[in-house]
């Protein structure tokens, strides 16, 4: 029996040590990974974090990896990382959330709106879900079904911006002003900079034929943010349809000299030159625009468009 023990009892010990080892190979795997991805060093940190799930597949791990390969752009890899551990762990409401913004991402609005509803099953309380449900039925143009998705996510969290603010775009897309606008000031009662809130109040109010209180608007999220390309847009459009030129040109020169490299800029501007009738400075600003933006097929239909004018 002594034999037996010392050889059997060996053979433990030696399993034991290995145990031990690999718990402790795994552990500083996963930590060395947390590091790297604090440091942004991502493919270190993935390669850290497959050798860690190799020795243990631990959901902390997974999500963690899942992480890695969203900062490293792998949105492929995020995405079956997700797959591998909420078909592991289907409780887990964060991997699913963190599924279904891929899901958004990658434009896959019926998975999306599958993942949203795994999760309001197990908790009809959260309100980030119904969030992103209501995204995927805005972007799948079902208007309605997201108006109410967005409306039981306020309920669930009134602070939710967010869904303030797609709740506004939908009713004003559905021309619903005076709802839209309720939703506006209630962002903007709680935060005055929200630079979204102020852009579709603009909107609104240019759309109701208040110039000076829609260039306001404009004006605030361009002091707010000089490189808000939309603020300089919609303000220079307004501008324009106001036949106002030379006060669109000018904000649209303002916007070159801060965003240089913006084709949607420098084709507005070139838009406006032609309505103003100068049509050689027009030219190169869509050419420019062309340069900035080659594959834009609204860009190279309306160079030929403003070509075409010379002939």
């Amino acid at each position: 029996m002594s034999l037996l023990s010392s050889l059997f009892g060996g053979r433990n010990s030696a399993q034991e040590q290995q145990r031990k080892q690999e718990k402790k190979n795994f552990e500083i795997l996963k930590y060395d990974g947390i590091r790297a991805q604090n440091i942004k060093q991502f493919s270190y940190a993935i390669k850290c974090f497959q050798q860690a799930i190799a020795l243990k597949e631990d959901d902390e791990t997974l999500e963690l990896l899942a992480t890695a390969y969203l900062n490293a752009g792998e949105i492929e890899n995020a995405y079956s990382t997700l797959i591998r551990l909420t078909e592991k762990s289907p409780a887990n409401i964060n991997a699913l959330l963190s599924l279904a913004n891929i899901c958004y991402m990658e434009e896959n609005y019926e998975e999306m709106r599958e993942v949203c509803n795994k999760i309001l099953r197990q908790d009809n309380n959260n309100a980030t879900a119904y969030l992103l449900a209501g995204k995927a039925e805005y972007c799948l143009k079902n208007d309605i079904q997201a108006i109410v998705m967005l409306t039981k996510a306020i309920a669930q969290d009134e602070s939710l911006i967010k869904a303030y603010l797609l709740r506004a775009e939908i009713l004003w897309e559905m021309r619903q002003a005076q709802e839209a606008t309720n939703d506006i000031e209630h962002i903007l009662s709680h935060n005055p900079n929200e630079e979204d809130a102020l852009l579709l109040r603009g909107k609104i109010e240019a759309a109701q034929g208040h110039v000076k209180e829609a260039i306001s608007c404009f004006d605030r999220v361009i002091s707010l943010n000089p490189f808000n390309e939309k603020g300089y847009l919609l303000k220079g459009e307004l501008l324009l349809s106001q036949k106002d030129f030379n006060n669109a040109i000018s904000t649209y020169d303002e916007a070159i000299e801060l965003i240089p490299d913006n084709a949607a800029i420098y084709r507005e501007r070139g838009r406006a030159k032609l309505l103003k009738g100068e049509k050689d400075e027009s030219i190169k600003d869509m050419k420019k625009a062309l340069e900035l933006s080659p594959d834009s097929q609204k860009l190279t239909g309306e160079f030929r468009s403003f070509s075409n004018t010379e002939r």
